[in-house]
């Protein structure tokens, strides 16, 4: 028995004691561990609970205005000075001397046109000029010979009278027949059809025989008058540009463009401001804005097409946010700004909209922490949760950026179009 004894106490010795401490420790661990574990737990589902309870919102700043703004707009040329020319007098061409492309100076022959019946007129002008011109000296020699009479009792102070008259009379006669003699000279010179300015023919509607009509031009088949020539002047050129309404605003002797046409690609030529209609065609929308440019190598024709691509100086003081940030409420244009991770609504006033951005002229600025895409149901005082932007999501990408630089320059062009887009 005291042998058994012994054997017992010896099994729950220092050594059990020891191991009985360490599992009992162990398991006070573990149930300190589960204990913090599920307390943690509580507090990840109480803040998981409280992030999915405030909505997630990317947040951006507005953005200055751009320094320059750019549009590419349709443009017309045309030749500095260009005139189309018509017969004065009927009759038949004699010869025509310059054709297409002749470069010709002021006063150069371009054609001759046979005309008879003036020719005859003409030399009847002239020969009653004469007449006349010989009677009127005939009054003016009786006149002086009875004034000199005019003391004397051989006539009388009557008949001094009337001889005065009729050389009066006859003078205004000659001065007659002297306009007329004029107007059939006026009549003959346009025989010859001459270029009005230096420049380059661009039509040549005529032939040897035709009949032409004055005043008309030449009769074609049909019955209806067309020019004999067309002579431009092309040292310069008017470059006409139909400017959008929403583009207009920018519209000065500031503004530049660089013209580019079908038949030199790759090539461009600089134009400068030279007018602006400063009236809108109702029908458009857009106002016609005219611009020069030198043409000393002849390389720009008169009516060619072109794309001219503007640039004028922009306003940087003039904030932008993309469309996505507004909110259209009954309250008018806002924004959702951000203070504190709560929601305040503010009420802002727009300008130009070019299409995927549009211009902010009052009720934020530039630090200001607008949500880039706020939700329908966003109200004043909620509470938010601010996310990163994912670049191509709530974040442009630069292919977004470009694109977007792309849309303003093509809304510019055709805001109307833009607009059905």
């Amino acid at each position: 028995m005291n042998q058994s004894t012994q054997q017992g106490s010896g099994v729950f010795g220092p050594r059990g004691k020891f191991i009985l401490i360490i599992v009992v420790l162990i398991a006070i661990l573990l149930a300190v561990w589960g204990i913090v574990e599920r307390l943690a737990d509580h507090a990840r589902v109480a803040r998981v609970t409280e992030e999915v309870s405030a909505p997630p919102v990317s947040l951006i700043s507005p953005e200055p205005g751009p320094k320059t703004r750019e549009v590419d707009l349709p443009a017309n040329l045309a030749a500095w000075y260009e005139a189309p020319i018509y017969a004065q007098v009927s009759g038949y061409v004699k010869m025509w001397y310059k054709d297409y492309g002749a470069h010709v100076k002021q006063g150069d022959l371009l054609a001759e046109i046979n005309t008879p019946s003036i020719d005859a007129q003409y030399a009847a002008a002239k020969a009653h000029y004469n007449v006349v011109l010989a009677r009127y000296k005939l009054a003016v020699i009786t006149t002086n010979r009875w004034t000199a009479l005019k003391n004397t009792q051989a006539v009388s102070r009557q008949e001094v009278d009337v001889q005065a008259a009729n050389a009066a009379a006859q003078k205004a006669e000659l001065e007659a027949a002297e306009h007329d003699v004029d107007r059939f000279q006026a009549l003959e010179d346009f025989k010859r059809i001459v270029a009005p300015f230096d420049g380059i023919v661009t039509s040549r509607l005529v032939n040897v025989g035709d009949y032409v009509n004055a005043g008309g031009g030449n009769v074609n088949s049909r019955g209806a008058a067309s020019e004999l020539f067309s002579v431009a002047d092309t040292h310069r050129m008017r470059v006409f540009v139909s400017v959008p309404q929403d583009f207009a605003s920018v519209i000065s002797p500031k503004i530049t463009a660089q013209l580019t046409v079908p038949q030199y690609p790759g090539r461009k030529f600089l134009a400068t401001f030279l007018a602006s209609a400063n009236a809108f065609n109702a029908a458009t929308r857009t106002v016609t804005t005219e611009l020069s440019i030198g043409n000393d190598e002849n390389l720009l024709w008169p009516n060619s097409y072109a794309t001219a691509h503007i640039t004028a100086p922009g306003d940087p003081n003039i904030l932008i946010l993309p469309e996505s940030a507004l909110l259209f409420r009954a309250q008018g244009m806002q924004v959702a700004k951000v203070v504190g991770n709560h929601v305040h609504l503010q009420n802002i006033k727009v300008g130009t909209n070019f299409g995927t951005t549009v211009q902010v002229l009052s009720g934020v600025s530039a630090q200001d922490q607008i949500v880039a895409n706020p939700t329908a149901d966003m109200l004043e005082g909620d509470t938010v949760r601010v996310v990163q932007s994912t670049p191509g999501y709530n974040a442009p990408t630069k292919a977004q950026i470009e694109e977007d630089h792309r849309a303003e320059r093509e809304h510019d062009a055709n805001p109307a179009e833009a607009s059905s887009r």
